[in-house]
C-alpha cells in the first residue's frame, strides 16, 4: 500500500505530466499528414511517457525499500 501512497506523492509532484496518446495517427498518403501526426513521432513520444512512468515506478519501489531497510 505504501508504493501507492510513494506513487501519487511523485505524480503530484510532477508539473506537466503527459499521458499516453491513444489516437493512432493515420499512414494514409493524402489525408493530411502532418508532423504532429508522424507515426514514428506518435512511437517516440508514447516511447518516452511511457519511460517516464516507469522511471517513477522504480523511484517509488526504492523509496520503499530504502524505507523497509531503516526500519530494520
Amino acid at each position: 500500500m505504501r508504493i501507492h501512497e510513494l506513487m501519487i506523492a511523485l505524480l503530484n509532484q510532477q508539473k506537466d505530466l503527459e499521458l499516453i496518446d491513444t489516437e493512432t495517427p493515420s499512414i494514409e498518403i493524402g489525408r493530411g499528414n502532418h508532423a504532429n501526426e508522424d507515426p514514428a513521432r506518435w512511437l517516440d513520444r508514447n516511447h518516452r511517457v511511457l519511460k517516464h512512468y516507469q522511471a517513477l515506478v522504480r523511484t517509488a519501489i526504492t523509496i520503499d525499500a530504502l524505507l523497509d531497510a531503516e526500519q530494520d
